[in-house]
């Protein structure tokens, strides 16, 4: 583990622990910049990995900074082979979306874990090592391709790893 850095877990997070454990009253959309990105994310077989928070499928292996909560959803960004994982953690037929931002001007994205209740999904993009990452948790709707809340922001992420 890198001097500093978290190791992958959800048992400790800086933000409102409420976020991840209380459900939403009422929906309000939450609005992504302009020409965001939308992927889906490749689904995590189990086996990969062990399981982790309450989800059945494999979770992130190894280091993932930037671990990430609201209702319904959960993330990480994994520095090594610039991998942005996204799990599902209520059944309320909604997907599971961590946004994926940069300080040096690359285009935001979404990776979406549309697989259901207790999965794990993954995306892959090459950023900057340079640069930074900040993660936004978020649940999305297929039927209306609208985002909601309640949302969650990480810190900024070094894309090396290196705080």
């Amino acid at each position: 583990m890198l001097s500093g850095v978290a190791a992958f877990t959800f048992s400790v997070l800086t933000a409102a622990p409420a976020l991840a454990d209380e459900s939403p009253e009422v929906l309000r959309e939450v609005s992504v910049p302009a020409g965001t990105e939308i992927v889906e994310g490749a689904l995590v077989s189990s086996g990969t990995g062990p399981a982790q928070a309450g989800l059945s499928k494999a979770a992130p292996t190894g280091e993932c900074l930037g671990p990430i909560a609201a209702y319904g959803v959960q993330g990480c960004f994994q520095h090594y082979g610039d991998i942005t994982w996204v799990g599902d953690t209520k059944s309320d037929g909604m997907s599971a979306a961590v946004g994926v931002f940069t300080r040096y001007g690359r285009a935001s994205f979404v990776c979406l874990d549309t697989q259901g209740v207790n999965t794990w999904a993954t995306c892959k993009k090459n950023y900057w090592e340079d640069g930074d990452v900040r993660l936004q948790a978020l649940r999305y709707d297929r039927n209306t391709g609208k985002f909601y809340e309640p949302e969650n922001w990480s810190g900024w992420i070094p894309v090396d790893g290196q705080y």
